[in-house]
């Protein structure tokens, strides 16, 4: 098992699909169900062995929660803000310029 490469509350964006994200959680490796993974076209379907992320994600024209490979993933240089409605309620600023999710969601 690898080291994430991103973490918690990093903007980042689809190497394919023009969406960005922050993350709010990881899984070391796949974590969804076969039918999701089989649903990805074969020519960019994604190793299982890789660490995912869970993204609060949006697009043009609407926000969502998406699942996605590291290797599909990369930094989002835009510096431009997150307007995703469910930020405030996943994740809290940590006091140190970075996030933190929030201490009613960690199980």
């Amino acid at each position: 098992m690898r080291q994430a490469r991103f973490s918690i509350g990093d903007v980042v964006r689809h190497r394919h699909f023009p969406f960005r994200g922050i993350v709010f959680d990881v899984d070391p490796v796949f974590d969804n169900t076969e039918e999701w993974w089989l649903a990805i076209p074969e020519e960019i379907r994604p190793h299982k062995d890789q660490p995912f992320y869970h993204l609060l994600a949006e697009n043009a024209d609407s926000e969502y929660v998406a699942y996605v490979s590291e290797q599909n993933l990369e930094h989002d240089p835009s510096d431009e803000p997150m307007r995703h409605p469910q930020i405030p309620e996943a994740l809290a600023e940590d006091g140190e310029g970075g996030w933190q999710v929030r201490a009613n969601l960690l199980n």
